[in-house]
C-alpha cells in the first residue's frame, strides 16, 4: 500500500522473553516463518535507536530516519540474521510505534532503497495502520496470557488431585517437575532433595549452613536442551543411587542453594532481570549447568521452616521471570512440600503401626503360649489330683484289708484257751497281710526311684534263658492251685545281653504275675523268646500271652499308667494296686528297650488274647552304659 521496499512489525513477547519481527520484502524471497524470533532486548534497543524509549507513551509517536541516524538503525538489525543483509540497502525509513495505554507494545517500519521524502498522506496512513495493528498485538498477547494462564491452571489441578488421591511421591514429583517445566516452557526441570546430617532441629547460630548433601531425584529436559540428560527421574526413597556424580553435592559448595536455603520465603532467579545476583554466581555447583542454562529460577519446598528441596527451572537464554510464572512456582512447590510431609508421615505412621502390630502379635502370641501352658498345668493338675485321689482310695483299700484281717488275727491270738491249729493259721494270715503290705509298701518305693530317675543300674552280661527258667520254675508252682500251664519257647542258642539283673528280674516278675492273675483257670501263658539281627543293634523280644478276661479298646492306652486297672479287674475283687505294669514301663525306658500290650478276641469270642511284648538291645549304646 505505501509502495515500499520492505516492512517489518516488531514487538515484545514478554511471557516467553523475546522479541517477535514479522517482515515482508519486495526483492527478497518469502521467509520460511512468517514470524522471526531474537532477543528479548532487541526491542529496547531499537526504541533506544530511533530515540523513542524515553518520548511520551500516551500518545502514538512516528520518525523518519534521516541518513544522519541511518547506522544506529541498521546496527541494531544485526542480531536478526535473516535481514541482515537486505537492510545493509535501505536509504530511507519511516517508523511508528503501536501503544496501548500505559506502554508501547510494537514499532512498525516502512523501508525503501532509494532515498525518498516521506509525505504527510503516507504518515498520517502508517498512523491510522499502526492503531490497528496495537490492537492486533495487544489482543494475541492477551490470548498467550489466558492460554499461559489455563496450562497453570491445569499442572495445579493434575497436580491436586494426584495428591488427593494418595498417588506414589515419585509419581508426584515427576509431575511437579515435568508439568510446571512444560508449562513455563523452559529447557530444563529439576527437583532436588536434602539430606539432613546434623541433627534437624539442633540448635546453630543464624545463617549458618548445616551440612546437607543435596540430591537431583527428578530432572526433566527439553529436546532441544544441550545438556547430556540424565535419568528423567529417580525414585525418591533413594536419590543418589543412579544419580550422577555430578548431580550429588554438599549445599556448601553452591551458593545458589545457600541463598535459597537462608531466605525460604522468596525464589530466588539467576541472573534475573538485566540485574546480577544476590550471591556469588561463581560459586553455584555444576549440576546446575549454568555455562549452556545461564538463567535459572530457584523456589524452596519449606514445611514449618524446614526446608526439604528445591524446585528449579532453567533457560539458554535470558528471561524475564514475570510475576504470575512466580507465582506459579512457588504454589506447585507448597504442594510438592505437603505431598512430601504426607508421605512420610505416612510412612512414618505405616512404620509404627507395623512395629506395633508386631508388638501386639507378638504379645498375643506370648499370651497364647502361656494360656497354653497354664492350661497345660491345669490338665496336669487334674491329672495329678485324680491320681492322688487314686491312689489315696488305691491304698487306703490295700492297707485296710489287710491291717483288719491283721487286727482280727491279733485279737483272736490273744485267747488263752485257743487251739494250737488256730493259733498257727492266725500266725500265717498276719504273716501273709504283713508280706503284702510290705510289698505295697515297696512297690510304692521302687517306683517313686524310677520316675526320678534315683534307680542304679548296674550293667552285667546276663543269660536271659537262665533268668527266664529259675522264674517259670517258681510260677509253675504257683500256679499249680489254678490249673495254669506255662509254655516256654526259646532258641536253642544263648541268649546273653547287657542289662541290669534286678531291673530285669523284677520286670519278668511283674508281666507273669500279671498274667497269672489275669489269665483264666486251665489255661496256657505262653512265653516266647526270639532274637533279631535286622537292626542296627541287636534286639531280644519277649512276648508273653494270656488268655482272660482282656483289656477293652478304651482302656488299653492306659494300661501303664500309675493307679490304672481295668474295670473288669474291679468288677471280679481281683487283687493288685495297679501299680506293678507303670514300674514295669519305667524299669524297660531305663534299660532302652520298649513294651507294648494288645487284647483281641479269641476264636470262641468269650474270651481275650492279651499280649505284652518286650523289645530289649542286646547291647545298649556306650554311653547308656555309664
Amino acid at each position: 500500500a505505501f509502495q515500499v521496499d520492505t516492512c517489518t512489525i516488531v514487538f515484545p513477547d514478554v511471557a516467553q522473553s523475546v522479541t517477535h519481527v514479522a517482515c515482508w520484502s519486495a526483492n527478497a524471497p518469502p521467509l520460511p516463518d512468517h514470524l522471526l524470533t531474537t532477543t528479548s532486548d532487541f526491542f529496547e534497543r531499537l526504541l533506544t535507536h530511533l530515540d523513542l524509549a524515553k518520548q511520551n507513551k500516551s500518545e502514538s509517536q512516528q520518525v523518519t530516519v534521516t541518513p544522519a541516524n541511518m547506522p544506529e538503525f541498521v546496527e541494531s538489525w544485526q542480531s536478526v540474521e535473516p535481514l541482515r543483509a537486505s537492510l545493509k540497502q535501505v536509504k530511507a525509513v519511516l517508523n511508528a510505534t503501536t501503544h496501548v495505554p500505559g506502554y508501547i507494545n510494537g514499532v512498525i517500519s516502512l523501508m525503501r532503497s532509494r532515498a525518498h521524502a516521506w509525505t504527510e498522506s503516507e504518515i498520517a496512513g502508517l498512523q491510522a495502520v499502526s492503531y490497528q495493528v496495537a490492537s492486533l498485538i495487544d489482543q494475541r498477547q492477551l490470548q498467550q496470557r489466558l492460554g499461559k494462564q489455563r496450562q497453570y491452571q491445569q499442572v495445579v489441578n493434575q497436580l491436586t488431585m494426584a495428591i488427593h488421591n494418595a498417588a506414589d511421591l515419585t509419581e508426584v514429583v515427576k509431575l511437579a517437575t515435568d508439568g510446571t517445566a512444560k508449562a513455563l516452557q523452559v529447557k530444563r526441570g529439576v527437583l532436588l532433595r536434602l539430606k539432613y546430617w546434623d541433627p534437624l532441629f539442633r540448635p546453630r547460630p543464624e545463617a549458618q549452613i548445616p551440612k546437607i548433601r543435596v540430591n537431583v531425584i527428578c530432572e526433566w529436559l527439553d529436546i532441544a536442551a544441550r545438556v547430556e540428560p540424565s535419568s528423567q527421574a529417580v525414585a525418591p526413597e533413594s536419590p543418589s543411587s543412579s544419580a550422577e556424580a555430578s548431580q550429588s553435592f554438599w549445599i556448601a559448595e553452591c551458593t545458589l542453594c545457600q541463598e535459597a536455603f537462608l531466605h525460604p520465603d522468596r525464589p530466588v532467579t539467576i541472573p534475573g532481570a538485566h540485574q546480577l545476583p544476590p550471591f556469588d554466581a561463581s560459586g553455584v555447583a555444576a549440576a546446575f549447568h549454568l555455562d549452556t542454562l545461564p538463567t535459572a529460577l530457584l523456589a524452596p519446598l519449606e514445611s514449618q521452616g524446614t526446608v526439604l528441596g528445591f524446585l528449579v527451572f532453567q533457560h539458554e537464554r535470558s528471561h524475564v521471570w514475570q510475576a504470575e510464572e512466580l507465582e506459579l512456582v512457588q504454589l506447585v512447590s507448597a504442594q510438592v512440600s505437603t505431598a512430601i510431609i504426607q508421605t512420610e508421615t505416612l510412612r512414618q505412621v505405616q512404620g509404627l503401626v507395623e512395629k506395633r502390630t508386631a508388638e501386639l502379635r507378638e504379645s498375643l502370641s506370648v499370651q497364647a503360649k502361656l494360656y497354653d501352658r497354664t492350661r497345660h498345668q491345669l490338665d496336669q493338675l487334674r491329672c495329678l489330683n485324680q491320681i492322688k485321689d487314686e491312689f489315696l482310695s488305691t491304698v487306703s483299700h490295700e492297707l485296710r484289708t489287710p491291717l483288719t484281717s491283721m487286727k482280727m488275727a491279733i485279737c483272736m491270738l490273744r485267747q488263752t484257751d485257743l487251739p494250737v491249729d488256730r493259733s498257727s493259721r492266725y500266725l500265717d494270715i498276719l504273716e501273709q497281710q504283713c508280706a503284702q503290705e510290705t510289698n505295697l509298701i515297696n512297690d510304692l518305693l521302687a517306683l517313686q526311684e524310677a520316675e526320678s530317675n534315683q534307680i542304679t543300674l548296674h550293667w552285667q552280661e546276663i543269660d536271659l534263658k537262665v533268668l527266664i527258667r529259675e522264674l517259670a520254675k517258681l510260677f509253675r508252682q504257683k500256679w499249680e492251685a489254678k490249673g495254669l500251664t506255662l509254655d516256654l519257647k526259646l532258641p536253642r542258642r544263648p541268649l546273653k545281653l547287657m542289662s541290669d539283673h534286678a531291673s530285669l528280674h523284677r520286670i519278668l516278675l511283674e508281666l507273669l504275675t500279671n498274667a497269672g492273675k489275669y489269665a483264666d483257670p486251665n489255661t496256657c501263658v505262653q512265653l516266647h523268646v526270639t532274637q533279631t539281627t535286622e537292626q542296627p543293634i541287636n534286639q531280644i523280644i519277649v512276648t508273653l500271652c494270656n488268655v482272660g478276661p482282656g483289656i477293652a479298646p478304651d482302656e488299653l492306652p492306659l494300661i501303664f499308667d500309675k493307679f490304672k486297672r481295668c474295670q473288669r479287674a474291679t468288677q471280679d475283687a481281683i487283687q493288685g494296686t495297679g501299680l506293678g505294669l507303670s514300674l514295669v514301663k519305667s524299669l524297660i525306658q531305663h534299660l532302652n528297650g520298649t513294651i507294648a500290650a494288645s487284647s483281641c478276641t479269641t476264636e470262641d469270642s468269650y474270651s481275650c488274647d492279651t499280649r505284652f511284648t518286650l523289645t530289649l538291645p542286646q547291647m545298649p549304646e556306650t554311653s547308656k552304659l555309664h
